[in-house]
């Protein structure tokens, strides 16, 4: 249930349409969906400030549509979809015709429409080209949430002068993600620079002895840079969560240069 349909129910009851009893027994009734394969989360928006997000990896397509579904009849005008394969998407594609939206970069769903941005500044993500499936999904996260993103790409530390030029966006956001695979140094040298949270995303990008991002998660739990926080390898989606909370902090205002 989201905050809106709190939101009504507490009206109602002041206008003396609705008893605190028939109150109460709304916001207890069916916290979750029990559909057998899955047990749907309707007050998670009430929790978290954000409706549950539906895990695609390991999903059938028919169980990913059902959820999303559920979602949907709980109150959710925005269901997100990470890590969905081909099948699941030509069936959402199908099912739901011009309600749902794939991206295939970051093999990220969106059933309904993006919501206007709510949230204290600006988040800014930075990465390589080749890391844009985990950016974008991280990306793609905040803007369904209700966030200002911009993108900063193929920003790499092989050539500095392309993350320098963009100082000022950097030096004015409200948080920055960096996503890097390789050794992970962008998030350092990010880090050193911003006055805002700086969430560090490392991928799986580079050659052997990257060890499958081993080498850019080890580099960025290391920063010397303050302030600098770490999700796990290819989580663009923890990334985009973490980011999204920290710019809806009541209060919050955007880092100034």
């Amino acid at each position: 249930m989201e905050s809106d349909a709190i939101e009504k129910i507490l009206e109602s009851v002041a206008a003396g349409k609705t008893t605190p009893a028939e109150a109460l027994l709304s916001l207890k009734k069916e916290p979750f969906t029990d559909l057998g394969y899955a047990k749907v989360d309707h007050h998670r928006a009430l929790r978290q400030n954000a409706a549950e997000v539906i895990y695609g990896e390991g999903k059938t397509p028919d169980q990913i549509r059902g959820i999303a579904e559920s979602l949907q009849q709980g109150g959710a005008k925005t269901v997100l979809i990470t890590r969905m394969k081909p099948e699941a998407v030509s069936l959402m594609t199908n099912h739901f015709a011009d309600e749902f939206t794939y991206f295939d970069i970051p093999r990220v769903g969106l059933l309904g429409h993006m919501p206007e941005p709510t949230g204290n500044g600006t988040i800014v993500v930075a990465a390589g080209t080749s890391d844009m499936y985990a950016a974008e999904e991280a990306a793609l996260t905040d803007e369904a949430l209700g966030n200002q993103v911009q993108r900063l790409y193929d920003v790499g530390v092989a050539g500095l002068h392309r993350l320098l030029a963009h100082m000022d966006d950097i030096m004015q956001a409200q948080v920055i993600i960096t996503v890097a695979g390789m050794e992970g140094a962008l998030a350092s040298v990010v880090g050193g620079m911003a006055s805002c949270p700086v969430i560090a995303g490392p991928t799986s990008v580079g050659y052997g002895a990257s060890f499958g991002g081993l080498s850019a998660l080890l580099s960025m739990l290391n920063s010397c840079a303050s302030g600098t926080s770490v999700v796990n390898i290819d989580n663009g989606f923890g990334a985009g969560f973490q980011a999204h909370l920290i710019n809806h902090l009541p209060g919050a205002v955007p880092a100034q240069q």
